[in-house]
Protein backbone atom coordinates (compact mmCIF):
# COMPACT_ATOMS: atom_id res chain seq x y z
CA UNK A 1 0.00 0.00 0.00
CA UNK A 2 1.34 3.12 -0.84
CA UNK A 3 1.13 6.28 1.30
CA UNK A 4 0.30 9.68 -0.80
CA UNK A 5 0.88 13.07 1.58
CA UNK A 6 -1.42 15.55 0.69
CA UNK A 7 0.47 18.04 -1.56
CA UNK A 8 0.77 21.19 1.01
CA UNK A 9 2.87 18.90 3.44
CA UNK A 10 5.11 17.49 0.92
CA UNK A 11 5.98 21.21 0.00
CA UNK A 12 6.17 22.00 3.52
CA UNK A 13 9.23 19.17 3.89
CA UNK A 14 11.17 20.06 0.68
CA UNK A 15 11.33 23.99 1.94
CA UNK A 16 12.20 22.59 5.64
CA UNK A 17 14.92 20.38 4.15
CA UNK A 18 16.22 23.07 1.99
CA UNK A 19 15.97 25.49 5.00
CA UNK A 20 17.77 23.58 7.64
CA UNK A 21 21.13 23.52 6.57
CA UNK A 22 20.98 27.58 6.77
CA UNK A 23 19.79 27.60 10.08
CA UNK A 24 22.00 24.95 12.12
CA UNK A 25 24.20 26.71 14.60
CA UNK A 26 26.68 25.26 17.57
CA UNK A 27 24.97 24.44 20.82
CA UNK A 28 26.75 23.15 24.02
CA UNK A 29 24.26 22.91 26.93
CA UNK A 30 25.85 23.97 30.34
CA UNK A 31 25.45 20.38 31.44
CA UNK A 32 27.64 19.26 28.86
CA UNK A 33 30.90 20.91 30.94
CA UNK A 34 29.71 18.40 34.16
CA UNK A 35 29.17 14.93 32.78
CA UNK A 36 30.08 12.27 34.78
CA UNK A 37 33.35 9.95 33.52
CA UNK A 38 32.61 6.65 33.25
CA UNK A 39 35.35 3.71 32.52
CA UNK A 40 35.80 2.87 28.38
CA UNK A 41 37.13 -1.17 28.21
CA UNK A 42 38.31 -1.96 24.68
CA UNK A 43 39.91 -5.23 24.04
CA UNK A 44 38.98 -8.90 23.54
CA UNK A 45 39.75 -11.85 25.25
CA UNK A 46 42.41 -13.48 23.19
CA UNK A 47 41.40 -17.59 23.99
CA UNK A 48 44.83 -18.64 21.84
CA UNK A 49 47.65 -15.83 22.61
CA UNK A 50 47.77 -12.72 24.32
CA UNK A 51 44.74 -10.69 25.88
CA UNK A 52 44.97 -6.53 25.47
CA UNK A 53 42.33 -4.47 27.46
CA UNK A 54 42.88 -0.90 27.18
CA UNK A 55 41.03 1.49 29.94
CA UNK A 56 39.94 4.69 29.39
CA UNK A 57 37.28 6.92 30.76
CA UNK A 58 34.45 9.00 29.02
CA UNK A 59 35.28 12.73 28.52
CA UNK A 60 33.19 16.37 27.57
CA UNK A 61 32.06 16.96 23.98
CA UNK A 62 34.53 20.14 23.91
CA UNK A 63 37.42 18.66 25.94
CA UNK A 64 40.47 19.68 23.64
CA UNK A 65 42.66 16.91 25.26
CA UNK A 66 42.66 13.11 24.54
CA UNK A 67 40.81 10.83 26.63
CA UNK A 68 42.13 10.47 29.83
CA UNK A 69 43.30 6.71 30.23
CA UNK A 70 42.62 4.35 33.82
CA UNK A 71 46.34 3.58 35.04
CA UNK A 72 46.92 1.31 38.01
CA UNK A 73 43.88 -0.66 38.06
CA UNK A 74 44.25 -4.76 38.31
CA UNK A 75 42.72 -6.81 36.12
CA UNK A 76 42.23 -10.69 35.55
CA UNK A 77 40.49 -13.08 33.39
CA UNK A 78 38.71 -15.90 35.08
CA UNK A 79 36.20 -18.86 34.22
CA UNK A 80 33.04 -20.19 35.60
CA UNK A 81 35.57 -22.76 38.06
CA UNK A 82 37.29 -19.59 39.54
CA UNK A 83 40.65 -20.23 37.53
CA UNK A 84 42.03 -16.62 37.15
CA UNK A 85 44.58 -15.15 34.38
CA UNK A 86 46.01 -11.74 35.24
CA UNK A 87 46.58 -8.91 33.06
CA UNK A 88 49.44 -6.42 34.19
CA UNK A 89 49.67 -2.83 32.88
CA UNK A 90 51.78 -2.42 30.37
CA UNK A 91 54.53 0.78 29.78
CA UNK A 92 51.65 2.25 27.72
CA UNK A 93 49.50 3.96 30.74
CA UNK A 94 45.79 2.05 30.81
CA UNK A 95 46.98 -0.83 28.82
CA UNK A 96 46.71 -4.12 30.56
CA UNK A 97 47.77 -7.88 29.08
CA UNK A 98 48.47 -11.21 29.92
CA UNK A 99 51.05 -13.85 28.81
CA UNK A 100 50.69 -16.19 26.19
CA UNK A 101 47.37 -18.24 26.91
CA UNK A 102 45.54 -20.88 25.12
CA UNK A 103 42.11 -20.87 26.63
CA UNK A 104 39.25 -23.92 26.23
CA UNK A 105 36.21 -23.86 24.46
CA UNK A 106 34.39 -25.56 26.44
CA UNK A 107 34.55 -23.13 29.25
CA UNK A 108 33.13 -19.70 29.53
CA UNK A 109 35.05 -16.18 30.61
CA UNK A 110 34.46 -13.38 31.63
CA UNK A 111 36.80 -10.03 32.80
CA UNK A 112 36.91 -8.75 36.31
CA UNK A 113 38.70 -5.31 36.98
CA UNK A 114 39.43 -3.30 39.67
CA UNK A 115 39.92 -0.12 39.64
CA UNK A 116 42.77 2.55 41.47
CA UNK A 117 39.76 4.22 42.94
CA UNK A 118 38.34 0.68 44.39
CA UNK A 119 35.06 0.58 42.05
CA UNK A 120 34.59 -3.19 40.27
CA UNK A 121 33.31 -4.35 37.31
CA UNK A 122 33.06 -7.49 35.26
CA UNK A 123 31.78 -8.50 32.37
CA UNK A 124 29.13 -11.12 31.57
CA UNK A 125 30.34 -14.54 31.11
CA UNK A 126 30.79 -15.58 27.55
CA UNK A 127 31.49 -18.19 25.34
CA UNK A 128 35.11 -18.97 23.24
CA UNK A 129 34.08 -18.16 19.43
CA UNK A 130 37.11 -19.56 17.24
CA UNK A 131 37.51 -17.48 14.31
CA UNK A 132 38.17 -19.31 10.85
CA UNK A 133 41.03 -18.43 8.90
CA UNK A 134 41.43 -15.47 6.41
CA UNK A 135 41.41 -16.71 2.65
CA UNK A 136 42.96 -13.89 1.12
CA UNK A 137 43.48 -10.21 1.93
CA UNK A 138 43.49 -8.63 -2.03
CA UNK A 139 43.34 -5.46 -3.58
CA UNK A 140 42.53 -4.02 -6.71
CA UNK A 141 43.09 -0.69 -8.78
CA UNK A 142 40.09 1.53 -10.11
CA UNK A 143 39.65 5.08 -12.16
CA UNK A 144 39.23 6.67 -8.59
CA UNK A 145 42.00 4.53 -6.73
CA UNK A 146 42.60 1.47 -4.92
CA UNK A 147 40.69 -0.49 -2.78
CA UNK A 148 41.55 -3.21 -0.59
CA UNK A 149 39.27 -6.69 0.20
CA UNK A 150 39.08 -9.48 2.73
CA UNK A 151 37.39 -12.70 1.83
CA UNK A 152 37.03 -15.54 4.45
CA UNK A 153 34.59 -18.44 4.92
CA UNK A 154 33.50 -21.22 7.77
CA UNK A 155 32.36 -25.04 6.06
CA UNK A 156 30.59 -25.60 9.17
CA UNK A 157 28.47 -22.44 8.81
CA UNK A 158 29.63 -21.78 12.52
CA UNK A 159 30.72 -17.86 12.41
CA UNK A 160 28.12 -15.44 10.60
CA UNK A 161 28.64 -12.86 12.43
CA UNK A 162 32.22 -10.80 11.87
CA UNK A 163 34.76 -7.92 12.51
CA UNK A 164 37.66 -6.83 11.27
CA UNK A 165 40.58 -3.95 12.26
CA UNK A 166 43.59 -3.24 10.27
CA UNK A 167 47.21 -1.70 11.02
CA UNK A 168 48.86 -0.02 8.17
CA UNK A 169 52.55 1.30 7.80
CA UNK A 170 53.89 3.53 5.02
CA UNK A 171 57.25 4.20 3.68
CA UNK A 172 58.12 8.03 3.86
CA UNK A 173 60.92 9.62 2.00
CA UNK A 174 61.76 13.52 2.60
CA UNK A 175 61.95 15.66 -0.79
CA UNK A 176 64.92 17.43 0.74
CA UNK A 177 68.19 15.61 2.25
CA UNK A 178 70.26 18.46 3.76
CA UNK A 179 74.02 17.94 2.57
CA UNK A 180 75.22 21.11 5.36
CA UNK A 181 74.55 22.08 8.68
CA UNK A 182 75.31 25.16 10.83
CA UNK A 183 77.22 24.54 14.12
CA UNK A 184 79.33 27.27 15.96
CA UNK A 185 78.32 29.96 13.73
CA UNK A 186 79.74 28.10 10.83
CA UNK A 187 78.28 26.38 7.20
CA UNK A 188 79.84 22.87 7.17
CA UNK A 189 79.26 19.55 5.37
CA UNK A 190 76.67 17.80 7.32
CA UNK A 191 78.32 15.02 9.49
CA UNK A 192 74.99 12.92 10.63
CA UNK A 193 72.69 12.92 7.33
CA UNK A 194 68.85 12.50 8.15
CA UNK A 195 67.61 9.08 7.64
CA UNK A 196 66.24 9.46 4.06
CA UNK A 197 63.21 7.13 4.99
CA UNK A 198 60.73 6.40 8.01
CA UNK A 199 58.09 4.16 8.91
CA UNK A 200 54.32 5.43 9.64
CA UNK A 201 52.44 2.75 11.73
CA UNK A 202 48.83 3.35 12.13
CA UNK A 203 46.01 1.63 13.72
CA UNK A 204 42.24 1.58 12.19
CA UNK A 205 39.43 3.53 13.90
CA UNK A 206 36.26 2.92 11.93
CA UNK A 207 34.41 -0.11 12.65
CA UNK A 208 34.03 -2.97 9.84
CA UNK A 209 31.46 -5.58 10.30
CA UNK A 210 30.14 -8.10 7.99
CA UNK A 211 27.08 -10.67 8.65
CA UNK A 212 26.37 -13.58 6.92
CA UNK A 213 23.36 -15.22 8.34
CA UNK A 214 21.18 -14.29 5.29
CA UNK A 215 23.32 -16.40 3.43
CA UNK A 216 22.87 -20.13 2.61
CA UNK A 217 26.77 -20.67 3.36
CA UNK A 218 29.25 -18.50 5.56
CA UNK A 219 31.37 -16.88 2.83
CA UNK A 220 32.66 -13.27 2.86
CA UNK A 221 33.19 -12.43 -0.81
CA UNK A 222 35.15 -9.20 -1.34
CA UNK A 223 34.20 -7.22 1.58
CA UNK A 224 35.63 -3.68 1.53
CA UNK A 225 38.43 -2.49 4.17
CA UNK A 226 39.95 0.59 2.98
CA UNK A 227 40.18 2.80 -0.20
CA UNK A 228 42.79 5.25 -1.40
CA UNK A 229 42.68 7.95 -4.24
CA UNK A 230 45.04 8.11 -7.01
CA UNK A 231 47.11 10.65 -5.12
CA UNK A 232 47.59 9.13 -1.86
CA UNK A 233 50.64 9.51 0.07
CA UNK A 234 50.63 6.31 1.67
CA UNK A 235 51.36 4.45 -1.42
CA UNK A 236 53.73 6.55 -3.19
CA UNK A 237 56.79 4.35 -1.86
CA UNK A 238 55.00 0.87 -0.37
CA UNK A 239 52.14 0.51 1.96
CA UNK A 240 51.45 -2.57 4.36
CA UNK A 241 48.18 -3.78 5.54
CA UNK A 242 47.98 -5.87 8.78
CA UNK A 243 44.13 -7.27 8.90
CA UNK A 244 42.64 -8.92 12.21
CA UNK A 245 39.81 -11.23 11.98
CA UNK A 246 37.79 -12.12 14.76
CA UNK A 247 34.28 -14.36 15.23
CA UNK A 248 31.40 -12.75 17.17
CA UNK A 249 28.09 -13.87 18.86
CA UNK A 250 25.69 -12.56 17.67
CA UNK A 251 25.07 -10.36 20.48
CA UNK A 252 28.73 -8.80 20.53
CA UNK A 253 27.85 -8.28 16.68
CA UNK A 254 24.69 -5.97 17.91
CA UNK A 255 27.00 -4.17 19.87
CA UNK A 256 29.25 -3.34 17.61
CA UNK A 257 26.26 -2.54 15.11
CA UNK A 258 24.76 0.07 17.31
CA UNK A 259 28.28 1.38 18.33
CA UNK A 260 28.88 2.04 14.28
CA UNK A 261 25.78 3.65 13.70
CA UNK A 262 26.29 6.19 16.76
CA UNK A 263 29.82 7.13 15.70
CA UNK A 264 30.05 6.90 11.82
CA UNK A 265 26.52 7.75 10.72
CA UNK A 266 25.45 10.77 12.58
CA UNK A 267 25.32 14.12 10.75
CA UNK A 268 22.53 14.34 8.27
CA UNK A 269 18.92 14.57 8.72
CA UNK A 270 17.99 11.07 7.65
CA UNK A 271 20.64 9.09 9.94
CA UNK A 272 19.59 7.54 12.47
CA UNK A 273 19.45 8.84 16.01
CA UNK A 274 22.00 7.47 18.58
CA UNK A 275 20.87 4.73 20.68
CA UNK A 276 22.18 3.93 24.63
CA UNK A 277 25.38 1.22 24.31
CA UNK A 278 24.11 -1.46 26.99
CA UNK A 279 27.13 -3.94 26.68
CA UNK A 280 28.04 -6.00 28.74
CA UNK A 281 30.21 -4.45 31.58
CA UNK A 282 28.70 -4.04 34.65
CA UNK A 283 29.63 -2.32 37.88
CA UNK A 284 29.46 -4.67 41.30
CA UNK A 285 29.77 -2.03 44.01
CA UNK A 286 27.63 0.52 42.52
CA UNK A 287 24.96 0.07 40.68
CA UNK A 288 24.33 3.94 39.16
CA UNK A 289 28.45 3.14 37.51
CA UNK A 290 28.46 2.51 34.21
CA UNK A 291 30.75 1.31 32.16
CA UNK A 292 31.20 1.19 28.21
CA UNK A 293 32.12 -1.87 26.37
CA UNK A 294 31.83 -4.98 25.36
CA UNK A 295 34.37 -7.76 25.95
CA UNK A 296 33.76 -11.50 24.03
CA UNK A 297 36.11 -14.08 23.48
CA UNK A 298 37.73 -15.79 20.81
CA UNK A 299 40.88 -16.43 18.64
CA UNK A 300 42.05 -13.98 16.45
CA UNK A 301 43.38 -15.17 12.53
CA UNK A 302 45.80 -12.24 10.05
CA UNK A 303 46.82 -11.98 7.30
CA UNK A 304 49.44 -9.41 5.93
CA UNK A 305 50.02 -7.57 2.81
CA UNK A 306 52.35 -5.31 0.98
CA UNK A 307 51.87 -3.12 -2.03
CA UNK A 308 54.75 -1.09 -3.97
CA UNK A 309 54.53 1.67 -6.20
CA UNK A 310 55.72 -0.25 -8.80
CA UNK A 311 52.76 -2.31 -8.70
CA UNK A 312 50.36 0.58 -9.39
CA UNK A 313 49.29 2.28 -12.58
CA UNK A 314 51.98 4.41 -13.88
CA UNK A 315 49.49 7.17 -14.34
CA UNK A 316 48.49 7.64 -10.61
CA UNK A 317 50.27 11.02 -9.75
CA UNK A 318 50.92 10.14 -5.86
CA UNK A 319 51.97 12.29 -3.76
CA UNK A 320 55.04 11.98 -0.94
CA UNK A 321 53.05 13.94 1.81
CA UNK A 322 56.36 16.76 1.44
CA UNK A 323 55.25 18.65 -1.43
CA UNK A 324 54.57 21.99 0.48
CA UNK A 325 58.40 21.76 1.35
CA UNK A 326 59.03 22.26 -2.37
CA UNK A 327 60.79 24.41 -3.52
CA UNK A 328 62.61 25.84 -0.40
CA UNK A 329 63.03 29.36 0.63
CA UNK A 330 66.69 31.03 0.12
CA UNK A 331 68.95 32.46 2.50
CA UNK A 332 71.41 35.25 1.17
CA UNK A 333 74.80 34.99 2.32
CA UNK A 334 74.41 38.22 4.29
CA UNK A 335 71.27 36.93 6.38
CA UNK A 336 73.07 33.28 7.22
CA UNK A 337 73.86 34.12 10.97
CA UNK A 338 70.71 35.44 11.51
CA UNK A 339 68.61 32.91 9.99
CA UNK A 340 70.74 29.42 11.03
CA UNK A 341 70.93 30.60 14.90
CA UNK A 342 67.03 29.85 15.10
CA UNK A 343 67.23 26.04 15.36
CA UNK A 344 63.99 25.32 13.99
CA UNK A 345 65.18 26.43 10.78
CA UNK A 346 67.64 23.77 8.65
CA UNK A 347 69.87 24.24 5.99
CA UNK A 348 69.59 22.33 3.41
CA UNK A 349 72.34 23.09 0.66
CA UNK A 350 74.55 25.73 -1.12
CA UNK A 351 72.97 27.93 -3.97
CA UNK A 352 75.65 29.43 -6.76
CA UNK A 353 75.31 31.78 -9.23
CA UNK A 354 75.37 31.46 -12.97
CA UNK A 355 79.20 32.39 -12.58
CA UNK A 356 79.62 30.02 -10.08
CA UNK A 357 80.35 31.65 -6.36
CA UNK A 358 78.08 30.62 -3.58
CA UNK A 359 75.37 33.25 -3.05
CA UNK A 360 73.42 31.58 -0.45
CA UNK A 361 71.99 28.74 0.86
CA UNK A 362 68.30 27.25 0.87
CA UNK A 363 66.35 26.16 4.19
CA UNK A 364 63.52 24.41 5.51
CA UNK A 365 61.72 23.15 8.55
CA UNK A 366 62.95 20.11 10.56
CA UNK A 367 59.35 18.86 9.76
CA UNK A 368 60.05 19.15 6.12
CA UNK A 369 64.02 17.46 6.46
CA UNK A 370 64.16 14.67 9.44
CA UNK A 371 60.87 12.37 8.61
CA UNK A 372 61.63 11.21 11.89
CA UNK A 373 58.84 13.74 12.86
CA UNK A 374 56.45 12.23 11.46
CA UNK A 375 57.31 8.80 11.98
CA UNK A 376 60.03 6.04 12.95
CA UNK A 377 63.50 5.73 11.36
CA UNK A 378 63.37 1.99 12.79
CA UNK A 379 62.60 -0.33 9.86
CA UNK A 380 59.86 -2.91 10.50
CA UNK A 381 61.11 -6.52 10.40
CA UNK A 382 58.38 -7.52 7.54
CA UNK A 383 59.70 -4.87 5.42
CA UNK A 384 60.44 -6.64 2.23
Amino acid sequence: MRIILPLFRVVFLCCLALLLPGCIDSYMPDAINATKSYLVVDGLINSQGITTITLSRTYDIDAKTPAPVESGATLYVEDEAAARYTLLESTTKGTYTSSNQTLSPAKRYRLHIRTKGGKEYTSDYVTVKSTPPIDNVSWKPTNSGLNIYVNSHDDANNTRYYRWSYEETWEIRPLLVPSVEYLNRKMQDIRQPYPQACWITEKSTNIILGNTSSLGRDVVSDQLLRSFSTTSDRLYVKYSILVRQYAQTKEEYEYWSLLKKNTENIGTLFDPLPAQLTGNMHCLNDDTELALGYVGAGSVQEKRILISRGQLPPTWRLQAGYESCVPPDTVSLTNVDNTFTNPVVIPVGPVFSSTGSLKGYTQSSAECVDCRKRGSAVRPIFWQ
